[in-house]
């Protein structure tokens, strides 16, 4: 597969701060995480993803908080908050946490388990510097809103870069 230029500026910029980054996914499934191991050379920046597709494991492996998903459920701003938060604590490694947490979650579709549109994404990017989400309603079939949030993730994460 052809590495996205998304991904390899988000790795270039990672490279530059001499950073690493953890992926927790939702919606994507593990896609933003490939995307950047696309890239080669990889290994030397991405410490690892965490699929946390059910709603208990963001709780339970990225420290999402129960109260916070009990309230609002998944697919909420703060959600987005601290499983990039979170990320960084569950990629850690002898040289301790990644300083960079990728974070997706959202609707992919068909339908909407809790009446938020079809389509609704939150992204969150924490860094050493800060946490920041960003969040859009994307269109177009199940496939097309999990590759755009994709995009949406990576362009997130060159931002916070």
């Amino acid at each position: 597969m052809t590495a996205s230029p998304d991904a390899v500026e988000v790795l270039a910029r990672l490279q530059a701060r001499g950073w690493t980054v953890g992926v927790a996914e939702s919606l994507t499934g593990g896609l933003v995480v490939a995307s950047l191991i696309d890239v080669p050379g990889a290994s030397a920046w991405v410490r690892g993803g965490v699929v946390a597709y059910a709603t208990e494991l963001k709780h339970r492996i990225l420290g999402v908080d129960a109260v916070l998903l009990a309230e609002h459920g998944p697919v909420h701003p703060d959600v987005a908050r601290q499983m990039a938060e979170g990320v960084r604590a569950a990629t850690t490694t002898a040289d301790g946490p990644a300083d960079v947490g990728i974070a997706t979650t959202g609707i992919a579709g068909p339908t909407s388990p809790d009446g938020q549109p079809v389509g609704t994404v939150h992204v969150g990017v924490a860094t050493p510097e800060g946490t920041q989400v960003v969040s859009a309603v994307l269109s177009g079939n199940r496939d097309d809103i999990r590759h755009d949030a994709v995009r949406l993730a990576l362009r997130a994460a060159i931002g916070a870069l």
